[in-house]
């Protein structure tokens, strides 16, 4: 399977998870205000994509694809499930398990720089995820996260830094607000949003 192949078929997963959360009725879809759901609304979003995973999503990872981790060692468990291959040394990979049509990855020589995910669940440590709004993420944040563009000046995005590491959420194709959420090191994350891919 090429690269584009790739990519629309984990567009389409990914946008259909996308109606699947959003059309679930007003619980799931509340907004999440303060921080955490409620247990019910948690419930409801992971019965609504059908997975039983852990929930968060922080600047360290998500289960066992920890920022650092190494390609090499995930693929001989088992836990990378396709590769496309791009250009400085960066690899990008699909992840099975219960994972599995939730997360993306990007490697830089072999080890994790990049987790990503463009549905809800998961959620970062403090509530934030995919089809919010970036007044929400800044009701959540506050002064910890700031709205930033690219250099283009063409994209937006809501910036959390947390040491060297980022929580970054990037708006949607068709709709206002929050269509990818990422985390990783910020001279990788933040870099390729502000700058662009390298090649």
């Amino acid at each position: 399977m090429n690269r584009r192949s790739i990519l629309r078929t984990t567009a389409a997963l990914a946008l259909g998870t996308l109606v699947a959360v959003t059309t679930t009725g007003p619980a799931a879809a509340a907004p999440l205000v303060g921080g955490a759901a409620a247990a019910s609304t948690r419930g409801a979003l992971a019965t609504a994509v059908g997975h039983s995973h852990p929930q968060v999503l922080s600047v360290g990872g998500a289960g066992v694809y920890r920022i650092g981790a190494s390609l090499a060692a995930l693929t001989a468990a088992g836990r990378i499930d396709w590769t496309a291959p791009g250009c400085d040394g960066v690899v990008h990979t699909g992840v099975t398990g219960s994972w599995a049509g939730v997360l993306l990855l990007a490697f830089r020589d072999g080890r994790l720089v990049e987790v990503g995910t463009a549905t809800a669940p998961p959620q970062s440590p403090a509530g934030a995820q995919v089809g919010m709004s970036f007044a929400e993420l800044e009701a959540i944040y506050g002064a910890r996260g700031s709205l930033i563009h690219n250099d283009a000046g063409d994209a937006e995005a809501y910036l959390v830094r947390v040491g060297s590491r980022v929580e970054l959420f990037t708006g949607h194709p068709i709709r206002p607000g929050v269509g990818y959420f990422q985390v990783g090191p910020a001279n990788f994350v933040e870099r390729n949003f502000r700058q662009g891919a390298a090649c």
